[in-house]
């Protein structure tokens, strides 16, 4: 219904029954008393109608208010153009990547699997019977980063303790490097994709300033606000890839210091009978004292 119609609807309807009123009034036995209760009654009649026609009106604008409101997500992204899809693309791709990297590392990165239960005990048990290739062979069946320590120390025990404490430096620097490589990526991909959304966002606000001047500035604000909420969803979606990438990098690389430690600690635990013979070596070989000088 037209707001105009249903506005002068009823202001035809109260003249017609004002004349009809006044005839009455003239004729005999009416007065203007009764004319004034029949025209009350119509008036309580006809309020109704602009009322309900207000309503239809309000109804209507929150129909369509409640239409754009409704526009999802998903909708926005796909509203973006080829150049929106392969800005999310890209940041899905390095989503998945993430994901992957992610549980690989919850796989990997595990006391059980860094340091076999039981590992540590036995091969000390036999170094220090001096059963060398027994030692070697035992961590050769039981591959872990752990044992990848300790046969780097063993392969250098003729050459003393000194040799053996470098070899297995090294050989914990090195595979400490390896678990923390992979873990790397995590962060790259953490400060990677709000770059690539933010560079969405800026290519959709250039289009839609664009349109502007196309128009030359006729298109409305409406227009333009269109273009820059579009524009600022491959932020957010660069956003949600970043931030659970660097919370899982913190808590992967935290777990690799932590495991590195304690292989470390272990690796000189079990090398302590090598030790304690290089120190009675030592202090069996020195020279006596020279004495004191008359």
């Amino acid at each position: 219904m037209d707001t105009t119609t249903a506005t002068y609807e009823p202001i035809s309807r109260i003249a017609i029954m004002m004349r009809l009123c006044t005839r009455i009034a003239g004729r005999r036995g009416y007065n203007a008393l009764t004319s004034g209760v029949l025209l009350g009654i119509f008036l309580a009649g006809t309020a109704p109608s602009s009322v309900v026609a207000q309503d239809v009106e309000s109804a209507t604008s929150v129909e369509a208010t409640a239409e754009v409101e409704s526009q999802g997500f998903f909708e926005i992204v796909l509203s973006g153009g080829p150049v929106g899809w392969g800005i999310m693309f890209l940041l899905f791709a390095l989503s998945v990547t993430s994901f992957y990297l992610v549980i690989d590392q919850l796989i990997t990165i595990r006391r059980t699997t860094l340091m076999p239960e039981g590992l540590a005990e036995q091969v000390q048990q036999l170094l220090a019977g001096g059963q060398v290739r027994d030692a070697d062979e035992v961590c050769r069946s039981r591959p872990s980063f752990l044992s990848f320590v300790l046969v780097h120390g063993l392969s250098e025990v003729d050459g003393g303790w000194t040799a053996a404490e470098k070899a297995l430096e090294d050989a914990l620097a090195e595979q400490a490097a390896r678990l923390l490589r992979k873990t790397e990526y995590l962060s790259v991909i953490g400060n990677i994709a709000p770059m690539v959304g933010l560079l969405g966002t800026v290519m959709g606000m250039i289009m839609a300033f664009q349109r502007v001047a196309v128009t030359q500035g006729s298109a409305g604000a409406a227009d333009l606000a269109e273009g820059i909420y579009q524009a600022l969803v491959t932020t957010v979606g660069g956003l949600i890839v970043a931030i659970p990438s660097l919370g899982a990098f913190a808590i992967f690389r935290n777990r690799v210091d932590q495991f590195v430690a304690e292989v470390a600690y272990l690796a000189q635990q079990v090398f302590v009978p090598l030790k304690r013979r290089s120190g009675k070596t030592v202090r069996s070989g020195k020279s006596p004292p020279a004495p004191p000088a008359r």
